[in-house]
């Protein structure tokens, strides 16, 4: 029986995995949101990109794994509330 330790680190976004250059990382927001299509796959992305995917599929929905704080910063970038806690 094996004690190492794995790190339980959500896995990073699927913008964030495309993305070459960290340098030049388009993400914003520190919240991972979960998107499911009707095929039931899931994306995993930053609040920004969540936000941007919402408003373009209707057939998107919240996975139950994205925290209320995560949809929230969603709705404040996809409505012109820039996602922060004011």
């Amino acid at each position: 029986m094996s004690t190492a330790h794995h790190p339980r680190k959500s896995p990073l976004p699927d913008c964030e995995l495309r993305q070459r250059d960290p340098d030049l990382s388009t993400c914003v927001g520190r919240e991972q949101v979960v998107l499911v299509g009707l095929d039931e796959t899931e994306q995993r992305l930053c609040p920004a990109h969540a936000a941007a995917l919402w408003l373009t599929d209707p057939t998107l929905r919240f996975s139950a794994k994205t925290r209320p704080e995560g949809i929230s910063a969603v709705m404040g970038y996809a409505f012109g509330g820039g996602g922060g806690r004011r």
